[in-house]
């Protein structure tokens, strides 16, 4: 049960089911027939062809259009000779070609200076920021058409070929075209940072509620909502602020193909994406014969959005969105962890410096949320560990029976519906369970066929291949289980996922209609409570993390009475002196293995035998290589290289003697 394993499948089925639900939307739109939105993502495939994935990332990433609010050039370094141009920069920069390139009428703007474009002083503008190694960092460029005079923005980044100019007309009412409208935002954003930084911690709601409050008065759109990605990569909108006469989305769960992942990708290139009007005409880019692909458009201002994603806001009557990205960090590495999504009935545009400073309140709001997110977790943490010491404690009062028979119980140490003890072939149930003949049959089918696992956990039964999850029906979808000795388990299980899901504040109920063949929220909601009928909450990695503990406490305990048969059992229940002496060792123990579970250094334990028996969250993250994988294998067969194996030996033996 590898996390980044698990993670990496997830995210090829999930391309696969993107690609399937994008080229059947194409299909019919190409024959005519209707296209059944709820259906399709319910039914969407497991795999597809190679060369249609590719087709899908080239139509996402290059598809030759862009938004018509703009123009578009691509010019080549360092002569800055047009390869590329969206067909109404005629129109948009006020050019004739006619009069203008007369010896150029047949390739349009290819092979021209973009300087010529523009005016002089744009020129030199446009020259001095191709010369800079930080592009992005110069945006956006104030440039003029050199036959109107008008005014655009210049917003310039680099891509395998080039350089890509986004322009975009400069309203004449824009606040933003004064250095007084520009400071005017960024004071706006700098007093919203701070409104974030002065909340209350412990919180994260509160802080999602102030950040939609503050974009909905930095852009003036309907509604303006914080859409929260899950583990499993569906989504939900967990903080929403709208106008009345709005249909609140506030607690809308959707599947993970409405945001599809090349999209969430390249949320991570391009935190800010706007559409202008979802009913407007899109703009074909022309580029040079010499190309080998059309050009690429990933960090494009103007790139245009799919036509399924057109038709999905014009069902729901968003005429135009604005979506900034929310990362966090993750290990190391930066984390989509959702995205601020806003909405407007009718067109509306934003001009770049507004964008950029909610750009900038994003980064400030990721940080915020970020802090939040760790005090979260040390949090969960502290309760595992307060649980994890009770239940320590627990067991040698009443072994084995306590954790399942005493309050607290192993339910508390998870988020879970029910729990079981199958040991020594009974069983012991506690809350929403399977049978005792049910939890026998799990434990003979985990005995056949994960021998070698010392645990397993999954959101679905029946994905996970065990043959009569459908006797269980929605009571019991996810498992989570320790293997305590040879053949005894504790089991934690959950319910379906729709038990736990709200829309707007209120439990979904299943006479609920709404037509599934639209692309519309209630939609996406109920082909997402279709997709995970069948589907627990996923577990947490936290959580698994809490159940491996739990486990590596019991197993020596739990070890001792299988070895010791009915001697050692009421040996563990006879309150002497050496029992309490055994008590504390045994707290000793269990402080041990807190320590090393929470420490913030990479650590293991290897036993007399050379195997390990220990192994902490952080070696995890140094390796990558789960706890799971590696307890009970040899650390120098199975672990080191064989070129530090003589060292490791001696540092063995030097330990052990």
């Amino acid at each position: 049960n590898n996390p980044n394993n698990n993670r990496k499948s997830k995210a090829v089925a999930l391309y696969n089911a993107d690609a399937g639900l994008l080229d059947e939307f194409d299909q019919s739109a190409d024959s005519g027939k209707s296209f059944n939105y709820s259906r399709s993502v319910v039914n969407a495939p497991k795999t597809v062809p190679a060369e249609q994935i590719t087709a899908y990332l080239s139509r996402i990433q290059r598809g030759g259009l862009i938004q018509p609010f703009g123009c578009m050039l691509a010019i080549e370094e360092p002569s800055f000779k047009i390869i590329g141009y969206s067909e109404n920069c005629f129109n948009l920069l006020g050019l004739n070609l006619n009069n203008v390139f007369e010896s150029n009428q047949e390739r349009g703007l290819i092979g021209i200076d973009v300087r010529t474009l523009f005016s002089p002083s744009s020129g030199v503008s446009l020259v001095n920021a191709v010369g800079s190694k930080e592009i992005s960092l110069l945006n956006p460029i104030w440039v003029h058409s050199r036959n109107t005079q008008k005014p655009f923005y210049a917003i310039l980044h680099r891509i395998d070929v080039g350089i890509v100019i986004d322009l975009e007309p400069a309203r004449s009412g824009d606040p933003a075209l004064s250095l007084a409208g520009a400071v005017q935002s960024q004071k706006l954003v700098v007093r919203a940072i701070s409104r974030l930084q002065s909340l209350p911690g412990g919180d994260i709601g509160v802080l999602c509620d102030r950040v939609v409050e503050d974009v909905q008065k930095l852009t003036g759109y309907d509604r303006v909502m914080v859409y929260k990605f899950h583990d499993d990569d569906h989504g939900e909108v967990v903080s929403e602020i709208r106008s009345t006469d709005l249909e609140p989305y506030l607690g809308l769960h959707y599947p993970a193909t409405d945001i599809p992942q090349a999209a969430r990708f390249l949320f991570k290139q391009n935190r800010v994406r706007m559409i202008c009007d979802c009913h407007s005409s899109q703009v074909r880019v022309i580029g040079t014969d010499e190309l080998k692909q059309p050009l690429c458009l990933v960090n494009s201002t103007l790139r245009a959005p799919h036509g399924c994603h057109t038709q999905y806001m014009a069902n729901m009557g968003s005429i135009a969105s604005l979506v900034l990205a929310v990362v966090v960090n993750d290990n190391d590495s930066m984390k989509l962890w959702g995205l601020v999504v806003c909405h407007h009935t009718s067109p509306r545009y934003v001009p770049f410096p507004l964008r950029y400073a909610c750009e900038f309140l994003m980064q400030a709001f990721g940080l915020q949320l970020y802090m939040e997110l760790q005090l979260a977790s040390q949090l969960v943490e502290k309760k595992v560990l307060r649980m994890q010491t009770l239940l320590c404690d627990m067991r040698l009062r009443d072994a084995p029976f306590g954790i399942v028979t005493q309050s607290p119980s192993i339910m508390d140490l998870v988020k879970c519906d029910g729990a079981a003890l199958f040991y020594c072939g009974k069983c012991w149930l506690l809350g929403v369970t399977p049978t005792k003949s049910q939890v026998k049959d799990i434990a003979e089918w985990l005995l056949k066929n994960h021998a070698d696992s010392t645990g397993l956990s999954t959101d679905s039964l029946a994905d996970a291949g065990y043959p009569s999850a459908a006797l269980l029906g929605d009571a019991v979808c996810g498992m989570a289980t320790a293997r305590i000795t040879s053949k005894d388990f504790l089991f934690w299980f959950r319910s379906h996922t729709a038990k736990e899901v709200k829309w707007g504040g209120a439990m979904h109920h299943p006479e609920d209609k709404d037509d599934g063949g639209r692309m519309y929220p209630r939609s996406s909601f109920n082909a997402f409570l279709e997709v995970v009928k069948s589907r627990s909450l996923p577990w947490e990695i936290s959580e698994i993390n809490a159940i491996h503990s739990l486990q590596l406490i019991m197993r020596d305990s739990y070890r001792m009475i299988e070895d010791s048969g009915p001697k050692g059992l009421v040996y563990t229940q006879i309150h002497d002196s050496k029992v309490q002496g055994l008590d504390e060792l045994s707290s000793v123990a269990c402080e041990m293995v807190r320590l090393i579970e929470t420490a913030s250094a990479p650590i293991f334990g290897v036993d007399s035998a050379g195997l390990i028996n220990g192994w902490n969250a952080k070696i995890v993250e140094l390796t990558g290589l789960q706890a799971s994988e590696a307890i009970g294998k040899s650390l120098l067969n199975d672990i080191v290289r064989e070129d530090s194996r003589g060292v490791v030996e001696n540092l063995m033996c030097r330990a052990f003697n």
